[in-house]
């Protein structure tokens, strides 16, 4: 009896020990995890949005749920104007909302992207990003897809060429924001002040639901015309006001236009008047007042809740 009940120890021993190593063996060949969380801290060409998304609290949610995350690396944070201090010293709920910007909660592979301009998503933020696909490729808000479909095991991840800003407001809180585009609020506030009819107009542009793109002349583009100081334009009455008038509606075009939607050639503006729009190394935009001298884009694709403003170095003349 006493050797029977040895070798059933051992036998029951040696199963366990089997088991063991059967579990100790599955263990080892499980696939590490690959959450977007995991590829961000991993990719040393994410260094700056590993430290955001540390900073921001958004490690976590990006390993659950299904995500596309159009991620900006290294270059694309430089490019946009932004190092690692620069983002160590962002308020943290300014950083998280950029950041939330750049999440959809779906996956989305571009092959799955539909053929279009501007369609419509909603990002973890609530925001609206427009996505836009073409022959060009895929671009969110204007920024273009540089690295599409790195899988996840939560979802894709898209590596875009700058970082995408949630917008600021409408077309007019967009100007007021910006301390470069001063003498271009001036002027549609002279013009919303002065003729009761136009101004209504104009105000329905810059604040209403429609879509508008505006390419707003700097500060230094007035300053080479004769409304060159905010005092001549608040002075501006008669045939001066009626001509100031003209030349801001022939910076509107109607509809949500980002630079990958642009096309060469004449558009139709809010003032009626055709402006032309060329494309090479960069955009360029002029009227029939302009010459040969053509505005240059100097900053593209600033969002705004109802369009989009392109920063241009010449004011467009009808």
């Amino acid at each position: 009896m006493k050797k029977l009940w040895s070798l059933t120890t051992a036998k029951a021993t040696l199963m366990v020990m089997l088991a063991g190593m059967v579990f100790v063996g599955c263990k080892k060949d499980d696939p590490a995890p690959n959450t977007v969380t995991d590829i961000v801290l991993q990719n040393n060409d994410f260094s700056i949005l590993r430290a955001a998304v540390t900073r921001a609290g958004l490690a976590d949610a990006l390993k659950t749920g299904t995500l596309t995350v159009f991620a900006p690396n290294d270059a694309a944070f430089t490019a946009s104007g932004l190092d690692l201090n620069t983002v160590n010293t962002l308020p943290v709920n300014t950083l998280k909302a950029v950041l939330e910007y750049h999440v959809l909660g779906t996956t989305n592979t571009s092959t799955a992207l539909p053929t279009a301009s501007n369609t419509e998503v909603t990002t973890l933020s609530g925001a609206k990003a427009y996505v836009t696909k073409n022959a060009a490729g895929v671009s969110v808000n204007g920024v273009r897809v540089t690295s599409p479909d790195i899988a996840a095991d939560n979802g894709v991840i898209h590596v875009v060429e700058r970082v995408i800003m949630p917008p600021a407001g409408n077309l007019l809180q967009v100007a007021q924001g910006n301390t470069n585009l001063t003498f271009l609020v001036a002027a549609l506030s002279r013009v919303i002040q002065a003729n009761p009819a136009v101004g209504a107009t104009v105000t329905s542009v810059l604040t209403g639901n429609s879509p508008y793109t505006v390419f707003a002349p700097t500060n230094m583009a007035f300053q080479a015309t004769p409304f060159n100081s905010i005092a001549t334009i608040n002075a501006a009455t008669g045939a001066n006001l009626t001509a100031l008038t003209n030349v801001l509606l022939a910076h509107v075009v109607p509809g949500r236009v980002f630079s990958t939607n642009l096309t060469a050639g004449n558009v139709t503006t809010a003032g009626m008047a055709p402006i032309t729009i060329s494309l090479g190394s960069g955009v360029q935009v002029r009227g029939n007042g302009n010459g040969m001298n053509n505005a240059n884009v100097t900053g593209a694709n600033i969002s705004a809740t109802n369009g989009v403003v392109h920063v241009i170095d010449r004011v467009i003349l009808p």
